[in-house]
């Protein structure tokens, strides 16, 4: 059986309550992202509680093993000596045992800090992003290149000019999914096949902006999604296709890897998150089940398989549910319809 870990951040320690409260929100964020584990947060001073009694609450909630990660850039005195030392470990260990009067002897592991990161780096140009606008300039920092830009918007102005006239009588708020999604298809039809039920939109720039999870049907749409944006906001793509509960379910179910992805994903929590199939109609039939049977209560489904076998039959089943969904009608569809249709979303958050 797999011990419970603890996990506690370990903060340097400020005057200023406000310090204390982003660790405290950094905090949130990982107990979402990692709810197994028992999350808590400890100062080296200034602040409390003190990284013993984080260590200690750990403990008592039932923490097997503990996890020590200093909140802190770079190497100091505090991350080479000082948290060592509390932890009873020498110079350069990261790993060691502390005694509890609760539990006795327990195993720790020491982070080391967070240092020089890529995704650090992407932070770091979104707020430099955002002080620019305060001097008056509409510079973004992208991942992308100028000429990978200009194409990018090139293409959409030749998607606006060739809808030009579907778009008049088009909701504003569904334009710009339409927009992306028949560029990224190449194809004008999908500006009449998709299906927007119960308001999806809002629902799903609601359950964006408040962080939740995105839950794929497959890799190939976890991974065209901005993953970048989701976690800014404090959410996480998950797909679960690979998990051993879903490979174990399906064999002895006998029924598809993706239909018992989703029973798994409904298992750890999958209310008020979003749902996107793009390639499986068996999942989209299993998500309509969940919910018929109130086993799951996502914001938003998006549905997009594709093909000749049950896909038309599941996207008009999800569009007849209470949820909010996106779908399209008849065969076509396809991952990346989904994933257009998500990029989309997400660029309309602010």
């Amino acid at each position: 059986m797999t011990p419970k870990i603890g996990l506690v951040l370990a903060g340097h320690g400020s005057e200023l309550s406000s310090y204390k409260e982003i660790i405290d929100k950094l905090a949130a964020i990982i107990r979402k992202r990692a709810p197994s584990m028992i999350i808590e947060t400890g100062f080296m001073e200034l602040s409390n509680p003190s990284l013993r009694d984080a260590l200690s609450r750990a403990v008592e909630e039932g923490a097997e093993k503990l996890i020590v990660a200093p909140v802190l850039l770079g190497e100091s005195r505090h991350t080479t000596q000082d948290i060592p030392r509390l932890l009873g470990m020498k110079e350069g260990q990261n790993r060691g045992t502390l005694f509890f009067e609760a539990r006795g002897e327990i195993q720790i592991a020491y982070c080391a800090p967070i240092g020089a990161d890529s995704r650090l780096a992407e932070i770091i140009l979104d707020r430099a992003s955002m002080a620019l606008k305060d001097l008056g300039l509409a510079t973004k920092f992208d991942s992308r290149s100028d000429a990978g830009d200009e194409i990018f918007e090139y293409s959409l102005n030749i998607v606006r000019q060739m809808l030009a006239k579907d778009f008049e009588s088009m909701d504003p708020l569904i334009i710009p999914i339409v927009e992306r999604v028949v560029h990224a298809t190449a194809d004008p039809e999908f500006a009449q096949l998709l299906m927007f039920s119960k308001d999806p939109v809002k629902r799903g720039l609601e359950a964006l902006k408040n962080g939740m999870d995105v839950i794929a049907d497959v890799r190939m749409v976890e991974s065209g999604i901005n993953a970048r944006t989701i976690q800014r906001l404090g959410g996480r793509i998950l797909t679960y296709t690979e998990d051993e509960r879903a490979i174990s379910l399906a064999d002895t179910a006998k029924i598809t890897r993706t239909a018992a992805a989703m029973r798994i994903a409904a298992e750890d929590g999958m209310d008020n998150n979003i749902v996107i199939i793009g390639n499986s109609p068996t999942a989209a039939l299993t998500i309509v089940d969940l919910i018929n049977q109130k086993v799951a209560k996502p914001s938003l489904i998006i549905a997009t398989p594709v093909g000749f076998v049950k896909a038309a039959e599941s996207k008009d089943a999800v569009s007849k549910l209470s949820t909010p969904s996106i779908t399209t009608r008849g065969a076509k569809g396809g991952s990346a319809v989904a994933v257009a249709i998500m990029n989309a979303l997400l660029t309309m958050v602010h």
